[in-house]
């Protein structure tokens, strides 16, 4: 059985909404981070379905690429915002980020 174009996207898709549905469900940092990472996977796996079978050459794997530069600076800045949200406020539970601080 070959695998084709129509597979990898709905794995894409998969990724994306469970992401999706992460973020909207989880109460905590730490998993609404790991929501936003599913998503981005989710557009990852796409990118690099769209540069296997369509002619766009190597442009789906550099876009790639810089999808996870990105997530891992997202993922340094998100870590540092946690870490300060914790020391403030003794929990990472986001409902409790409800005031701002001058």
């Amino acid at each position: 059985m070959q695998i084709g174009l129509s597979e990898y996207l709905i794995v894409g898709a998969v990724l994306f909404v469970a992401g999706v549905v992460c973020m909207a469900t989880k109460r905590n940092g730490i998993g609404v981070l790991m929501g936003v990472e599913l998503v981005l996977n989710g557009a990852n796996v796409n990118f690099v379905a769209f540069a296997r079978y369509t002619p766009l050459g190597l442009d789906g794997q550099i876009i790639s690429l810089f999808v996870i530069v990105l997530a891992a600076a997202e993922a340094a800045v998100a870590l540092a915002i946690a870490l300060n949200f914790y020391n403030n406020h003794m929990t990472i539970d986001v409902d409790r980020g409800d005031q701002l601080k001058g």
